[in-house]
């Protein structure tokens, strides 16, 4: 009884003296999130949007996911953007023109995603991953398009814009990332 009573006293501590932590599905996760996110664009980003996640176990796991965090924060945007209020005409042209842009963006992005969705090795898989590079970079001129309407207007609309895209950017530059991880011309495949 003895013995029993102090294998239960030290068996909850024995994990902090074996140096090693246990393997878990949310370890195995936030691995693959850090090693991947580590030579984004913005790897900090790229690790705090994703490491969240419970249902990463691949790379496709992971460019999916992002692509959902990109889709997200540009939704976010574009709400944003319809309840800005602005002062001129030029502030309400540039905002009108953005909101497009954005909305082009969430429309490339969501084709990416459903192309991401059913991607398979195989014969068209370099098609795919051609038409999932090639949205993704759209979204992203698009991004860059919409604050190009800005660049002549000072102030803190021009800051507030600025500063939603420039998220919206970021999360998609993380996305174009680690879609392109996806197939390494010199290995192949990595889906």
């Amino acid at each position: 009884m003895k013995i029993l009573h102090f294998l239960l006293l030290i068996l909850p501590f024995s994990h902090f003296t074996s140096g090693k932590k246990p393997i878990t599905s949310s370890s195995s996760t936030n691995n693959l999130v850090y090693t991947s996110c580590s030579n984004a664009s913005y790897p900090k980003i790229c690790i705090r949007t994703l490491s969240s996640f419970s249902t990463i176990n691949t790379p496709k796991d992971l460019a999916k996911a992002s692509l959902n965090v990109s889709i997200s924060r540009a939704n976010k945007a574009s709400k944003f953007l319809k309840n800005l209020k602005v002062k001129s005409k030029r502030e309400q042209g540039a905002l009108i023109d953005c909101i497009e842009q954005i909305g082009d963006s969430i429309y490339e992005l969501k084709r990416a995603l459903f192309e991401l969705k059913h991607l398979h090795k195989g014969i068209g898989f370099r098609s795919q991953m051609s038409n999932l590079e090639t949205w993704v970079s759209a979204s992203l001129t698009n991004d860059d398009t919409c604050l190009d309407g800005f660049k002549e207007i000072d102030g803190k609309v021009r800051y507030d814009v600025k500063r939603k895209i420039a998220n919206v950017a970021k999360v998609t530059s993380n996305a174009l990332y680690l879609i392109n991880l996806l197939y390494d011309t010199r290995s192949g495949f990595k889906i």
